[in-house]
């Protein structure tokens, strides 16, 4: 999944990681993190982390790479644990 940290502004920290979802589907956890829905009532947000209460965009990477809000992937950091399957998204055709 593709996820951004909006808490500091429309352009913050970007990832591609490995996210789980719980049973339910209204909680994400990624590395210890857990998310929660903002339901649509988010500034160009649609998760919040539950511990700090900051804001974040996380969505599906984009095939095309332009996963960013205003576009590109610039600065996007990939964890070891999904390069693999990103890199095969990103070559589908």
């Amino acid at each position: 999944m593709y996820i951004e940290d909006k808490s500091g502004g429309p352009d913050g920290p970007a990832r591609i990681g490995r996210v789980y979802f719980s049973k339910s589907g209204k909680s994400l956890y990624y590395k210890g993190i857990v998310f929660k829905s903002l339901k649509g009532s988010g500034f160009k947000a649609n998760y919040f982390d539950v511990e700090t209460g900051n804001h974040f965009w996380i969505s599906g990477p984009r095939k095309d790479q332009n996963d960013r809000l205003y576009g590109g992937f610039r600065d996007v950091e990939i964890d070891d644990d999904a390069r693999d399957e990103y890199a095969n998204l990103i070559k589908l055709d």
